[in-house]
């Protein structure tokens, strides 16, 4: 009987771990985890890395990003995304990134009320959301996915990036 009884508690501890194990590997990612976990947004995990941001964008949050793609990145003139990626123009480069960011977690059914309004970003400035025919737009870059949802907020991805004034 002592065996059973210590072979008992011994599976239940197995499958206490086994089970813990599965909650912990199906806990949501933050925003950088889950963007990299995506696969289309190499290049600005990379921008992220170059502007020191990396560690922000883990951190507690929430936030909002709206996360440009690779392809967003290939629009830009050629040899663009190279020279921001360089040490000397990391300010420039964090200020480009810190747009694409906004506190809080705002969720798509709300960003579908905000037609016409401007959002402070940030990095202080704002952007204009547009809500025309079920699309949306961020400074006229076409929202393609929303409510990416991440441990510390949401990312809604977008085709174009976009650039502060």
């Amino acid at each position: 009987m002592k065996k059973l009884i210590s072979f008992t508690v011994a599976a239940f501890a197995v499958v206490a771990m086994v089970a813990g194990a599965t909650v912990k590997a199906q806990a949501p990612k933050d925003i950088v985890d889950t963007a990299v976990a995506a696969g289309s947004f190499k290049t600005l995990a990379a921008a992220l890395q170059a502007a020191g941001l990396v560690e922000t964008l883990k951190g507690k949050g929430p936030f909002t990003v709206f996360a440009p793609t690779d392809a967003a990145f290939a629009k830009l003139p050629k040899g663009t995304v190279e020279d921001l990626l360089k040490p000397e123009n990391k300010a420039k480069l964090t200020a480009i990134l810190t747009y694409h960011v906004v506190p809080g977690n705002v969720l798509a059914a709300q960003v579908v009320t905000m037609n016409g309004q401007d959002v402070k970003t940030v990095n202080g400035q704002t952007v204009k959301i547009g809500v025309a025919g079920g699309k949306v737009t961020v400074n006229g870059a076409n929202v393609t996915a929303t409510d990416v949802k991440a441990s510390n907020g949401v990312i809604h991805v977008i085709d174009t990036v976009i650039l502060p004034r």
